[in-house]
């Protein structure tokens, strides 16, 4: 057991400290491992704000605790903490724990010194670009961001210095007015990227999308025609693979053929998406990735790598990270060092201070191998799939649409608004009825499925088929649950 001392006095006596830690993994192992991925308990144990403040304790004091408080307190933390590990925690794209991701995780806090094996890898197909980041993770064709909304930022960063490389020096008044390109379907840190860059949201120009949220090339090719017209400067179209609400993939063949006519960077916003690349079946789907300048991709969603594992791939080879990000600081990256200094990939991003997220992948991927991964990837298309024949089979369920990917958006219908479908008022209080079933799952701790808007449709759940651990009988729990929630509306 812990020393009772309190904790700061441990920092000179190994033995008790080997002893607290411990006790802090057996506490992970307990209550995340064991608990957290247990049907029988709750996915959230819910608790008024003001009250968890007063379980939590969140008071700061001038003497510190001994390790048997600081214990109570990790363990009460994980206690009212989301259990996003377990089955029924979907209300976004990451949920499920993969055993060997927990340890990476912990892998990746350490301070190891990894060094590169390989810079490149081909990109001479889709499939090409995966295989490039853990062949070449710490290279100058690749990087670690902390997310995908900094991948993107990233991308929309390095297109602008491409083609107007003053800008680093003189800053926005190096610039013209400029227009980056994106569907009225991507991520929101598109917006939020052009206005932490300074270029402003209404550089953005939000380009149509069909029926099942795909961007639409030709209303792109207008909206470029339209930006020059107004005296902007076109210089980058970011589309997506995986759209956050509906999954829709942009035809990005199409989308390519367009930039290169008009000579722009083409970034691919493949957070969500780009781990089908892994599948023979579904592949097709990226058809066209490989004619990006710039990929975004989150292992840590759809393969559950642990968060946070997130990647920048570039096509570039002409070291552009560090040509745009570099600062050459002399106290950390000496050019006299004993070994090849361009192993010293830290200058190439706008982060110091990191951990080495690659690593979660590789030993993911190295105990898993492709087969594994892929696998991984199929069964939570057929799970989806699945899903939606169920949910065709039972009355009170209306598919918002016949999803491509693991994205299963449906409105529960309750038993008083069956067959009222010609009511006025219908929509709107079919809209009204997601958020009370959010309500009512949350606090009996049953699961958390998430729900939305979108455009002139009310409110409708999101169930994301990611976690591996799911199965069949977990999708007729889902419908299940939600029939006894809301039968009485």
């Amino acid at each position: 057991m812990a020393d009772s001392k309190p904790l700061f006095s441990l920092d000179g006596d190994p033995m008790a400290a080997e002893a607290l830690l411990r006790d802090v993994f057996g506490i992970v192992v307990d209550e995340v491992i064991r608990k957290g991925t247990s049907a029988s308990e709750k996915v959230c144990e819910w608790k008024e704000p003001e009250e968890l403040k007063q379980l939590l304790d969140l008071e700061l004091r001038s003497q510190g605790e001994a390790s048997e408080q600081i214990l109570a307190r990790c363990r009460e933390v994980i206690r009212y903490s989301v259990k996003t590990c377990g089955s029924w925690a979907v209300a976004g794209g990451v949920s499920g724990v993969v055993r060997l991701s927990v340890c990476s995780c912990t892998l990746s806090s350490l301070p190891p010194r990894l060094l590169q094996v390989t810079r490149t890898s081909s990109t001479s197909s889709s499939q090409g670009w995966i295989p490039m980041l853990w062949q070449g993770a710490l290279s100058l064709r690749a990087s670690t961001p902390a997310s995908g909304s900094i991948s993107n930022m990233y991308a929309v960063n390095l297109a602008r210095y491409q083609r107007y490389p003053d800008c680093k020096q003189r800053g926005l008044r190096a610039l013209p007015p400029l227009a980056l390109f994106t569907s009225k379907e991507c991520h929101y840190s598109i917006k939020k990227g052009a206005a932490f860059l300074g270029l402003g949201t209404n550089s953005v120009r939000v380009v149509k999308t069909d029926e099942r949220g795909k961007m639409v090339p030709e209303d792109l090719e207008r909206q470029i025609s339209l930006a020059e017209a107004e005296g902007a400067v076109p210089f980058l179209v970011s589309a997506t693979s995986g759209t956050t609400v509906l999954g829709a993939f942009d035809p990005l063949d199409a989308i390519a053929d367009v930039c290169q006519r008009h000579g722009l960077w083409l970034h691919v916003d493949a957070a969500w998406g780009g781990s089908v690349l892994l599948s023979q079946t579904h592949r097709h789907l990226l058809d066209g990735i490989q004619r990006a300048d710039s990929v975004a991709w989150n292992p840590h969603k759809l393969l559950t790598a642990g968060l946070q594992c997130s990647a920048l791939l570039l096509r570039d080879t002409s070291n552009l990270l560090r040509r745009c990000h570099g600062s050459q600081a002399s106290y950390l990256f000496q050019q006299d060092k004993f070994y090849d200094v361009a192993l010293d990939t830290g200058d190439k991003v706008v982060q110091c201070g990191r951990r080495v997220d690659c690593l979660k992948l590789w030993l993911m991927w190295k105990a898993q191998g492709g087969q594994g991964l892929e696998q991984r990837i199929d069964q939570a298309f057929a799970l989806a799939w699945y899903l939606v024949e169920e949910l065709k089979k039972r009355e009170g369920f209306e598919l918002v649409m016949e999803p491509e990917f693991v994205n299963v958006c449906f409105w529960f219908v309750p038993p008083s608004l069956r067959g009222k479908q010609d009511s006025p008022d219908y929509s709107e209080r079919l809209a009204k009825v997601a958020p009370v079933l959010k309500e009512r799952m949350v606090k009996e701790g049953s699961m958390m499925i998430g729900y939305q808007p979108h455009g002139t449709r009310g409110n409708f759940f999101r169930m994301v088929v990611a976690n591996p651990a799911l199965t069949r009988a977990d999708m007729d729990f889902l419908l299940n649950e939600l029939e006894r929630l809301g039968r009485d509306l």
